[in-house]
């Protein structure tokens, strides 16, 4: 009675599943297709069966499939046919459109090469719904209206072609046997069910994604143990709406679409026995008997985790590309501004410099020389600036660590830039703690010597700046103190952004970077960078490394 029972419930699997199926010989002729792939490309069965594979394949692709056809029957597995190409077939009208295909090999002991079962799926939803998004919503509704008039039409010869092949044994063994190779090698998850959802049959490959045994959940359990409960709830509320008509959170969501004769595809992540989750595309089939009346339920799932991953890495990649050329075309605009001050300068200092010929005139000269040489100095931290911001967003900076001596690191630094300080400007510089250090210290010099620049740039002459730096408890700081112009609250929001320059200090030159690369410095180091300001009162800096 089980035996019997499985045979038909193999043969309702492959008539009723709302999926293509296709079985070619080891010649790439067409032996068997079910009425879903049919219906799909438009054939009779006598169009198809005999026919090499290739009738479905357009024309600019038949030479180039037939020659993967023959490296396939050479080493024959199972999985999913094109990874990483965009596949498409031909309906008989001549129409092309998007497919993904799974294969599968059954051994014919029979024959000097087997069987290949195919799973083909239509994909021009989901590629119309990547490109055309807009438009896919004004048509949804007529395109439901057809597909659920195909499917009812389909339903009903479904229902026909049982009666039929019921009345003859052979050919329900022979097509059992077929059926079973399917179920056996198919590449997806298939999933039987009876009315009330308990699962009666689970094939292999179900048991190896899932990690249950069939023993674990036929007879015992529902669809429900492999979907989360708050996904499930969330789609029940949206085909509610849809439907207009109360879809109860479980079971019931899988299959509302379906008992309706409507189409039933939809993605879902799956929970493995083991906790672990991944992306389906479920197909979900009501199963009728020969009075049209529900016995059962159909559920097709093909594991989409490459082709998720693919796209995560494609939209990472897009988004990476848009800040890259966000970031050439704001430097365009800010060198366009920048460069203008220090190139006028050069100029005008060039032109003046050839203007003092007399021996007396040497000062004169020295003071336009000096000039020259700051605004190359400015010019070339601009583009260092730029450089910097381009190396990070690449993850093209690495921490070279190295033990030095922070004090005198620090010290040396702060020498270097005694000749940027303005008229009666002074450095104040204490350490505390070990003075040994683990970091990169060429990271550390640039954070000192933006921090210290900027102190020096937004402080009055004769300001004091002061520089502390504490080596205590695993922890390293540098702190750096201004009596400058100060932050607003608001600026310092945006402080540490790409080309954020604070509203009170337009008329001091400044690219906006100096600060967004100190932060990412620090957090390449395990460190962090905080702020404490108020107008006119001053502004220090901490930047704090966790060894």
């Amino acid at each position: 009675m089980e035996e019997s029972y499985g045979l038909i419930s193999f043969d309702a699997l492959f008539r009723h599943a709302t999926i293509g199926i296709l079985v070619t010989d080891g010649q790439g002729r067409i032996v068997l297709a079910n009425p879903f792939l049919l219906n799909q490309f438009g054939y009779s069965e006598e169009e198809l069966v005999g026919e090499k594979v290739e009738k479905l394949v357009p024309a600019r692709f038949g030479h180039r499939h037939e020659q993967h056809r023959e490296k396939f029957h050479q080493h024959p597995k199972s999985r999913p046919m094109g990874a990483g190409l965009d596949l498409f077939g031909i309906k008989k009208d001549g129409t092309e459109f998007p497919v993904e295909v799974s294969l599968g090999a059954y051994d014919n002991k029979d024959k000097d090469k087997g069987f290949v079962i195919a799973f083909v799926s239509d994909i021009s939803y989901r590629k119309e719904s990547e490109n055309e998004l807009k438009r896919l919503n004004a048509e949804l509704e007529m395109k439901v209206a057809e597909r659920t008039e195909s499917l009812s039409d389909t339903v009903r010869k479904l229902g026909e072609q049982m009666k039929e092949v019921q009345a003859k044994d052979t050919e329900l063994q022979r097509m059992n046997s077929f059926l079973s190779s399917i179920w056996n090698h198919a590449e997806a998850i298939i999933i039987a069910t009876d009315s009330n959802g308990i699962i009666k049959l689970f094939n292999p490959t179900a048991q190896k994604q899932l990690g249950y045994t069939a023993e674990e959940v036929v007879n015992k359990h529902s669809l429900t143990l492999f979907h989360d409960p708050q996904e499930t709830a969330e789609r029940a509320a949206l085909f509610s709406a849809q439907l207009q008509q109360e879809v109860v959170p479980g079971f019931d969501t899988f299959v509302a679409r379906a008992r309706l004769n409507m189409p039933s595809e939809h993605e879902w992540l799956y929970l493995a026995k083991d906790g672990s989750r991944f992306p389906v595309t479920l197909t979900v089939s009501a199963l009728r008997d020969g009075d049209g009346l529900i016995s059962g339920y159909l559920g097709i799932a093909i594991d989409i985790s490459e082709r998720k991953k693919a796209e995560d890495e494609l939209r990472l990649a897009l988004e990476k590309e848009r800040e890259l050329n966000e970031l050439k075309s704001r430097f365009v605009s800010l060198a366009s501004h920048e460069f203008r001050t220090p190139l006028s300068t050069i100029l005008s200092s060039t032109f003046l410099i050839s203007r003092y010929k007399r021996a007396e005139e040497q000062e004169q000269r020295e003071k336009h020389t000096q000039r020259i040489v700051s605004s190359v100095n400015m010019l070339t931290d601009i583009l260092n600036d730029f450089l910097s911001v381009g190396k990070i967003e690449e993850g093209k900076i690495q921490v070279r660590y190295a033990d030095f001596d922070a004090q005198q690191h620090v010290g040396n630094v702060i020498a270097e830039m005694q000749g940027l300080r303005k008229e009666g400007q002074q450095v104040t510089y204490a350490h505390q703690g070990d003075t040994r250090l683990h970091l990169d210290p060429a990271l550390l010099k640039h954070i000192v010597m933006n921090l210290l620049s900027n102190a020096i740039k937004f402080s009055p002459p004769g300001a004091v700046i002061h520089i502390r730096t504490a080596h205590e408890g695993g922890r390293f700081s540098l702190q750096v103190q201004d009596e400058g112009a100060g932050i607003s609250k608001e600026d310092q929001l945006h402080l540490f952004e790409r080309f954020f320059r604070g509203s009170n200090v337009d008329n001091i030159q400044g690219t906006g970077l100096g600060l967004h690369i100190v932060a990412k410095y620090a957090e390449l180091m395990n460190g962090s960078i905080t702020c404490k300001s108020e107008l006119e009162k001053g502004t220090t800096f901490t930047v704090a490394f966790n060894l």
